[in-house]
């Protein structure tokens, strides 16, 4: 018998997508970002006027901060709810289908597959926990707030360096470390999403191949409904994603710029590009890097939604729909990487926004020819 092992990371994290309702996970990340939220609000740092160097009034309260309440409240939690319905699709519906081997056999499979990529879920969980958790706090927000200063823009989390009377530095210690924890793990549960999203991928595109050989019209019919399907779910979690890294820049940016608040500062852009008015430059420079975590999560997400497309789209019934799916892609990553680079970015990131919300929507952008995937009226 082979040994028993005490925890299995990789099965337990494909169990949080694939046991239970959907919505489980999805609210457990929506409760923890209320709670910070109902603690900043206690602490007096949900709603923070600063007064920077050069005059400005800055809004740096957590409430505010974009990356924290956008990203939290709607995007992941979208997110994970999109990656735990297709999980969920194909690990008892979809893959039982297609094998021959029968549903019981076909689970055990989907097990040593899960097993196969324990490597890679501890990796994410170690690298999460360690750099984007503990050492991130340490450096962006334990070591300015105990010793004061550091060249990183003033937010809710450093507001006592400037402000001591708002919070004392024991309680912003505190209240940061149990924030940086909340979106340590948050953030393995995002890239987690991604390795099931890859696996399942993985997992068709071999099925497929597998069948390669088989003449049964039924079943490559079935491959084909099962390909669209997992691509549009796919799509989803890739809009999402680079929505994530877009917020996660937004504010970034803002903290670095001349805007009183995030929404000023876009509307501020978006007027300085329609009437011709030459934007407030901005001369502080820090160190933000939040630039960088947000680029690894675009990166990834859309290494995932490539690797599908490839794995999937071609020589398939859905090329079509699956252009439309990477110009939106595309269009939105360009937006990400523009923003703040000219007058005028956010005139893009608005389009690329209204773009990925109907792509939520209605992933395949309209049904089109009918013949394009036979009667996949009955895809989801």
């Amino acid at each position: 018998m082979e040994p028993r092992r005490s925890f299995h990371l990789a099965r337990r994290s494909e169990a949080l997508f694939s046991e239970g309702s959907p919505l489980n996970l999805p609210a457990s990340v929506f409760a923890g970002i209320s709670a910070l939220g109902f603690l900043s609000f206690i602490i007096g740092i949900h709603n923070v006027n600063y007064d920077r160097a050069d005059g400005v009034v800055k809004q740096v309260g957590f409430l505010w901060a974009a990356n924290w309440t956008l990203v939290f409240m709607v995007f992941l939690p979208l997110f994970l709810a999109s990656v735990s319905e297709l999980v969920t699709s194909w690990k008892y519906e979809e893959r039982s289908r297609l094998v021959s081997d029968g549903p019981d056999q076909g689970d055990h499979a989907w097990e040593h597959i899960i097993d196969a990529s324990s490597y890679s879920f501890w990796a994410v969980f170690l690298i999460c926990v360690l750099f984007a958790g503990l050492f991130q706090w340490i450096g962006v927000c334990l070591i300015p707030l105990i010793k004061g200063g550091g060249n990183y823009a003033i937010d809710w989390g450093s507001i006592t360096i400037v402000q001591p009377e708002i919070v004392s530095v024991p309680v912003s210690v505190v209240f940061t470390g149990l924030a940086y924890l909340y979106m340590c793990l948050c953030f393995y549960l995002f890239f987690a999403g991604l390795i099931l999203l890859y696996t399942v991928v993985d997992d068709l595109w071999k099925i497929g191949e597998a069948s390669k050989n088989q003449t049964e019209m039924g079943l490559q019919h079935d491959l084909n409904k099962a390909r669209f399907k997992v691509m549009r779910w796919v799509f989803r979690c890739t809009l999402l994603g680079i929505l994530i890294a877009t917020v996660m820049k937004l504010q970034s940016s803002y903290l670095t710029s001349g805007g009183r608040n995030i929404v000023t500062w876009l509307v501020s852009d978006l007027s300085s590009a329609l009437y011709e008015r030459a934007d407030a430059s901005n001369s502080f420079s820090y160190r933000m890097p939040t630039h960088y975590s947000s680029l690894l999560i675009a990166i990834s997400t859309c290494f995932v939604f490539l690797y599908g497309a490839i794995r999937l789209g071609i020589g398939s019934q859905f090329q079509a729909r699956l252009w439309k799916m990477s110009a939106a892609v595309a269009l939105l990553l360009a937006s990400y990487l523009l923003v703040d680079a000219f007058s005028g970015f956010s005139i893009l990131l608005g389009v690329g926004v209204l773009l990925a919300m109907y792509g939520l929507i209605d992933p395949g952008f309209g049904r089109g020819r009918a013949s394009e995937l036979g009667n996949d009226q009955s895809v989801s």
